[in-house]
């Protein structure tokens, strides 16, 4: 016994000194739901597809043509022992978008499709929250429109959804004799 005190009253002591020199806890935030993508542009415009619809991004495989396809095929190419074919999306959308700065690759899988989309940029991958949802589709020709699933604005820059899904899905994109 310290003091002559009894000891349930040292005990008391001690925890009114520990909690005048104690720190708070740290408040606990809620945790914002993210929607995540790949970035990446065609011309001037900016896209991001969902992350999910997305599994792979190469900078330039090499390529094979293929005689007798459409013009936006671009042909094939082996992807570590996977024949893939390569088609230029902008081609396809039938876009005069700008020439391209850095091209790549974005391998897009869908049920038993899986195909290798050429764009003109990869800004890599983007996080947007709730507030960064937009109403407001970009100003796109019908045809890039009719893949498009919404928009997000963040800094500044509208960034339109576009979905993979449907574009492996269209029978137009699976047609691909000329």
């Amino acid at each position: 016994m310290v003091n002559n005190q009894e000891p349930i009253l040292v005990l008391y002591e001690l925890e009114r000194r520990s909690r005048g020199h104690a720190f708070g806890l740290p408040q606990q935030a809620e945790a914002k739901e993210a929607w995540h993508g790949i970035g990446f542009r065609l011309g001037d415009i900016n896209f991001v597809a969902p992350l999910g619809q997305v599994r792979e991004i190469l900078v330039s495989p090499v390529i094979s043509r293929v005689p007798g396809a459409k013009e936006w095929v671009t042909g094939i190419a082996n992807v570590r022992g996977t024949l893939l074919p390569v088609l230029d999306l902008k081609g396809f959308l039938q876009q005069n978008m700008g020439p391209r700065s850095r091209p790549r690759t974005l391998v897009v899988e869908h049920g038993s499709v899986s195909a290798a989309l050429l764009v003109d940029d990869v800004t890599g991958l983007k996080h947007f929250f709730d507030e960064d949802r937009s109403d407001a589709l970009p100003n796109l020709p019908a045809k890039v429109l009719a893949y498009i699933a919404g928009s997000f604005v963040q800094g500044g820059q509208q960034w339109a959804i576009f979905d993979m899904h449907r574009l492996v899905l269209d029978p137009e994109f699976m047609q691909v004799a000329a």
